[in-house]
């Protein structure tokens, strides 16, 4: 199939958008047409575009650019209508209530995950996650459980591609993680140790939608010295509980026996 001309072109300033959202805050034209394998004159001229529009602006001392106001106004927006946050409010509170540490909520994206929303822990030293930034589902709690319970091709078509070290507990080998991801769908719930965040630990349970596909999950996480492995037994009965109540509150139904590997534990 043909592509057409403004299919292409708006393909293209979606990719240099989507950047913003998994490189650094600041990024320039060179770097962006790297990444994209684009030239710079294209790369500028998307660019230019976008600033015409406020979605992004330009420092004029750096010449870098970042995300504009028009950009903001947009993510805004599609946190207020996104159901799986407008839904997730009270149980997000009962499970902080619970735990008393940082509780998030994580919505799968095209290309890995994003957290949408977090109540931050009470504790003095404490974890916070950086809202709307897009994740890989590889390394930690909260990505290795949507992994574990996306349709089988998806997931191992994830697999076979690299699997980045984002720090030196992150989970590399895909059979590795393969036996791992089998462990999680067997408990319901996934547990993780500095493999995302250095010294950080969690644990998180899949949330599903009406239709048994898995949509997003919940975490409780927090610094790897509180997150004991008895700290991870005694509330992973929680973090479950959470995400099923979510599962519900979207619609969610327990499957028939022969799909019920793919939904939450009892």
């Amino acid at each position: 199939m043909t592509t057409q001309p403004g299919t292409e072109t708006a393909g293209r300033v979606i990719d240099v958008l989507l950047l913003f959202t998994d490189g650094p805050d600041d990024i320039g034209v060179s770097w962006i047409a790297r990444e994209l394998g684009l030239s710079k004159a294209v790369v500028h001229r998307i660019l230019q575009t976008l600033v015409a529009r406020g979605m992004v602006v330009l420092d004029p001392q750096t010449r870098l650019y970042r995300l504009g106001g028009t950009a903001a106004a947009l993510g805004a927006r599609a946190l207020r209508e996104f159901d799986l946050r407008a839904v997730a409010a009270e149980t997000l509170r009962r499970l902080h209530e619970e735990t008393r540490e940082t509780v998030t909520l994580t919505a799968l994206v095209p290309g890995g995950r994003a957290y949408i929303d977090q109540i931050v822990s009470t504790h003095e030293v404490k974890m916070t996650v950086e809202l709307g930034r897009r994740f890989p589902l590889h390394a930690g709690s909260s990505g290795k459980c949507l992994l574990a319970f996306l349709p089988e091709p998806r997931r191992e078509e994830i697999l076979a591609a690299e699997l980045a070290a984002l720090t030196d507990k992150t989970i590399t080998d895909a059979e590795s993680l393969r036996t791992e991801l089998a462990g999680i769908r067997e408990l319901g719930y996934a547990s993780s140790q500095g493999e995302r965040q250095a010294d950080a630990g969690s644990v998180a349970a899949p949330v599903f939608g009406f239709d048994g596909e898995v949509r997003g999950s919940v975490s409780v996480c927090g610094p790897r010295s509180r997150f004991t492995p008895q700290f991870v037994r005694a509330y992973a009965p929680n973090v479950v509980e959470a995400a099923r109540d979510l599962s519900t509150r979207l619609g969610w139904k327990p499957a028939a026996p022969d799909r019920q590997a793919a939904s939450p534990p009892t």
